[in-house]
């Protein structure tokens, strides 16, 4: 069984505005780097890996840009499809259906943090 790993902080949770702009941060998927990201959505951060379930290629058309200019689905910028912000279920384009990988976090004193998994880690060690 795998030592835990204690949670790790991200960013300010002020850092975090309703739909807004991500907070990037780099990870590692089964030892090879990749990146996160955390968004605030419905008051609550949520965060997934920037992975596409269509073709694993990063998402976002500029860091930290993953949102619509409505801010309601996130979109991949490659291949266009949506993921709803709050599930990441994909409601349209080529993966509808098939889901983004989340990544648990975890909001509190000011502060959100990130669990490791086994398959997700810290990007230095």
């Amino acid at each position: 069984m795998a030592e835990a790993i204690a949670p790790l902080p991200l960013c300010a949770s002020d850092a975090l505005l309703e739909r807004g702009l991500a907070h990037v941060f780099d990870l590692r998927e089964y030892g090879r780097p990749a990146r996160g990201f955390v968004l605030r959505i419905d008051g609550q951060p949520v965060a997934y890996l920037n992975q596409c379930a269509h073709v694993p290629a990063e998402m976002d058309w500029q860091p930290g840009h993953f949102l619509d200019d409505e801010g309601r689905w996130i979109l991949c910028s490659i291949h266009g499809a949506a993921y709803e912000p709050a599930s990441g279920v994909c409601v349209g384009g080529p993966c509808r259906g098939r889901r983004l990988k989340a990544i648990r976090v975890e909001e509190r004193d000011g502060q959100v943090y990130w669990y490791p998994s086994d398959t997700l880690t810290p990007a230095c060690p």
